[in-house]
């Protein structure tokens, strides 16, 4: 699939407004009636911008034939659903309750429930098919993951440093040699 861009204003994502006040913008997909902008992924993803008032609670649906997470980037809550949410460590929030700049990933489940801190919350819910297919490591993804690990492991004293890259990466070995 050729790569492309698909230009997205905001007035034209559709907004729902549940009766709690909870607020749900679908920049991708479908929601409670609703499609987003967004079209023709591989994926085939759901993007929800959700807004959940202070002390309230939100139950929202994901197919158990989705992956899904949540990124928190305005406010804090505590995220669960039916199986084990697990966090990931971005600058802050551990265990479930996430504060801004979370991430949580969700296991197969058929809903994310949502308790808003006394802020209220607002985050990012993804969800989408699973591609099933290998990650192409090129680029910027290799030079990024060879710096860190050759930063961070505790090397001592070395005579040599073989690094063995299969072939058609040779750019990440001259990038290590120029380095």
């Amino acid at each position: 699939t050729e790569p492309r861009y698909q230009e997205v204003k905001a007035p034209d994502i559709p907004v729902v407004t549940d009766d709690d006040g909870a607020e749900v913008r679908i920049v991708c997909g479908d929601f409670w009636g609703k499609r987003g902008p967004v079209d023709g992924i591989a994926a085939d993803p759901i993007y929800l911008d959700v807004t959940v008032p202070a002390g309230k609670s939100k139950r929202l649906p994901v197919e158990t034939t989705r992956h899904a997470f949540a990124y928190v980037f305005e406010g804090a809550g505590k995220f669960g659903n039916a199986s084990e949410p697990q966090p990931v460590r971005t600058e802050g929030g551990e265990g479930m309750e996430a504060g801004n700049r979370s991430l949580i990933l969700f296991d197969r489940g058929d809903e994310v429930t949502v308790d808003a801190g006394e802020g209220g919350v607002r985050f990012l819910l993804c969800s989408g098919h699973p591609l099933a297919e290998p990650v192409a490591w090129r680029g910027p993804i290799v030079m990024k993951i060879i710096t860190q690990f050759l930063r961070d492991v505790a090397w001592g004293q070395l005579d040599y440093f073989l690094v063995d890259m299969p072939p058609g990466t040779g750019d990440a070995q001259l990038s290590l040699v120029q380095a």
